[in-house]
């Protein structure tokens, strides 16, 4: 009979032989939490490893993901689609065994985790979104969504800020179904802990409303289990269990210090490790009495089958809510979708208000959010400001789940990282508000967003130094750019009510990753446009303003500065030049359009460019070219009313004007 600890040995050997082979990687982690990987993968997990995506299964999330093989070696040996083949191709280009755990590119990898932390923030939003989705859809004698969210951390992720934004907020919210397994064995990459981590962990996560399972061995299989237990009891609060362990176990000379962490062992440390774990098979192999232990398929099978079988039942006791049901887990928008928004948009341009982006993005989810139940909303503690909320938002409470908006507090960064782990989830749009300037705080989180292309909405107000007074610390100057240059992101800035709906629509079918809105504070005015321009919009360029024949210059505006800019083409048509006005809302959508709209509107011969941007003029090089100008921003702002902020800046008809004349030739 195979043991349990031939079954984490055989974690073990796998971990340090892959890093082994490949030069690189971390062995330490997978080594010593592969007692504590066995019990709970063996005994706890509900998984079905022919089905990854099987809607109610446990997630599990590997927040120390540098510790990648220990995942890696867990899903081959469960029964995953990852053949050992791959495990030999560890850290090799385009392999499914890349250095951190990507979601997309391994079977069963639930997120990209490698920055510490947010593997732990994921896991928060992982349990928010089966707390949020059981009271949606559970109903008596059908609990549609039970299963819980495991995650294992080390020292690293406690001691990133993210951590205590994150963790706050799961004791705050109650979330009984989320399990974290601390890996604390006290090293790091520098060596001992103790010289820069002396927290009280465990009156930490107490305070912060968990329950805590403290010294635990983590070499014990019955002490893992009977704390595992422990926190299946426990319903109302977050449980996380202290696991004594000791890095690189098994490894006889290098274990319990940091050179096991993010270093091969060695060919000699690697035979004595075998040789110590009585492990006598070579690399890469693993006995067929012990990979049978361990597959998990038909178990897998079992299990959703059986949850199968109540779904068939739910559809014929609820079948409106299991109609629901499929279409959010299709991912799918309403068949009346487009139709619907078509004829809001149309409305929006006849209506014709002036108004501040912000709000009008508040018009927005007035409309999206109740033909969406799916949308979660929210902010960073700036909901008045950001206007993320509409008239039946409901907010989120540890006691009632029934609802669809959170107040995340001044937690920037836990916000986003919360978000992405219930986009992950499945079923759920979620959106998050704060200023454009500390997206900076969120930029991390956004970044894994994109890497993993999903669909998250940040609503990111306060879009320019037209916000005044509150000075250069809140002005944003640099954010479009640098939000613009993380790949898969995509950010808009609309001029008006009817650009910000087209913006909303844009990133609620967008499936390719994060959107941002960059909106005012100040008020805008309306743009007048024809049916087919509102249409172009969603191609994010397209010609406001036209002038007779080939124009001499192009003026290229976004957001609060379009009303500027036409107001200088005006002058300039009155001087008897021939100006295209050009509306930007999004150049990272306009510049994936195929190349014969693009030159229909930015057309190659015409190089006399004018870019009339409240922001920093790094993103534009593309359009601009050698005789392109920018009217933006490259210093910081100033403190004063927002008016006189951008005049002296150059936002105004007059500099503006005279910018243009210098491009004529």
């Amino acid at each position: 009979m195979v043991s349990r600890k031939e079954r984490a040995d055989a974690i073990r050997v796998l971990s340090m032989d892959a890093v082994q082979k490949a030069n690189s990687g971390h062995p330490g982690m997978p080594m010593g939490m592969a007692d504590i990987a066995e019990v709970l993968w063996c005994d706890v997990l509900r998984h079905n490893p022919g089905h990854p995506e099987w809607p109610n299964r446990d997630r599990f999330v590997l927040s120390n993901g540098h510790g990648s093989m220990l995942l890696y070696s867990l899903l081959h040996l469960s029964g995953y689609a990852l053949p050992i083949e791959e495990l030999e191709r560890f850290r090799q280009l385009h392999s499914m065994t890349p250095g951190h755990p990507e979601y997309g590119m391994t079977p069963g990898v639930e997120t990209t985790t490698g920055p510490l932390g947010q593997g732990l923030a994921n896991a928060v939003g992982m349990a928010l979104a089966e707390k949020l989705t059981a009271a949606h859809f559970n109903r008596e004698g059908f609990p549609l969504v039970d299963h819980y969210t495991y995650v294992f951390l080390g020292d690293g992720c406690l001691m990133e800020g993210l951590s205590h934004e994150v963790c706050s907020l799961a004791g705050t919210w109650k979330l009984g179904k989320l399990i974290a397994f601390y890996d604390d064995n006290g090293i790091s990459i520098d060596g001992e802990v103790e010289g820069w981590f002396t927290d009280d962990t465990t009156k930490r996560f107490e305070s912060y409303g968990w329950h805590v399972v403290s010294g635990v061995d983590g070499h014990n299989a019955d002490a893992i289990r009977r704390a595992i237990e422990q926190a299946h009891a426990q319903h109302e609060k977050p449980t996380l269990i202290r696991c004594k362990t000791i890095i690189g176990f098994g490894a006889p000379n290098l274990q319990g210090t940091e050179k096991t962490h993010g270093s091969p062992l060695g060919p000699a440390e690697v035979a004595a490790a075998r040789q110590t774990l009585g492990w006598s098979h070579p690399p890469f192999v693993i006995p067929a009495d012990i990979a049978a232990s361990w597959d998990a398929r038909a178990k897998g099978q079992a299990l959703e089958e059986a949850w199968e079988s109540m779904l068939n039942r739910y559809h014929q006791a609820h079948p409106d809510l299991a109609q629901e049901w499929q279409r959010r887990q299709e991912n799918a928008l309403p068949q009346d979708f487009a139709e619907k928004t078509e004829a809001w948009l149309a409305k929006l341009q006849k209506d014709g208000k002036v108004m501040a982006t912000r709000k009008a993005s508040q018009a927005a989810l007035e409309f999206f959010c109740a033909m969406l139940p799916e949308m979660i909303g929210g902010s960073a503690d700036l909901t008045g400001s950001n206007n993320t909320n509409w008239s039946r938002s409901k907010p989120f409470t540890g006691e009632d789940a029934h609802a669809n908006y959170i107040y995340y507090g001044v937690r920037e960064f836990g916000m986003a990282a919360i978000m992405n782990g219930m986009a992950l989830y499945g079923g759920l749009i979620p959106y998050g508000g704060t200023f454009l300037v500390f997206a900076d705080y969120s930029r991390n989180a956004i970044r894994l967003a994109g890497l993993m292309q999903r669909k998250v909405i940040h609503v990111l107000t306060h879009d320019s130094v037209g916000l005044g007074e509150d000075g250069p610390t809140h002005q944003p100057v640099e954010h479009l750019s640098a939000l613009q240059v993380i790949p898969n992101v995509s950010v808009w800035r609309p001029c008006d009510t009817v650009e910000t709906g087209a913006a909303w629509k844009v990133a609620l079918t967008r499936e390719a990753g994060p959107t941002c809105l960059a909106l005012t504070r100040q008020n805008l005015a309306h743009q007048p446009r024809t049916p087919a321009q509102v249409e172009q919009i969603e191609r994010g360029g397209y010609i406001l303003q036209d002038c007779p024949g080939i124009p001499e210059i192009l003026m290229i505006a976004t957001g609060s500065e379009v009303e500027i800019a036409r107001k200088s083409v005006e002058a300039l048509t009155k001087e008897g030049r021939r100006v295209r006005l050009i509306s930007m809302p999004s150049l990272d959508t306009f510049l994936s359009q195929d190349e014969a709209y693009k030159d229909s509107v930015i057309p190659e011969g015409v190089t006399a460019r004018l870019v009339v941007e409240a922001g920093a003029s790094m993103r534009w090089g593309r359009i601009l070219g050698l005789r392109g100008r920018m009217v933006g921003i490259d210093r910081f702002g100033e403190s004063a009313p927002g008016e006189q902020v951008l005049d002296l800046f150059g936002f105004n008809v007059e500099y503006i004007t005279r910018q243009a004349r210098m491009l004529f030739v």
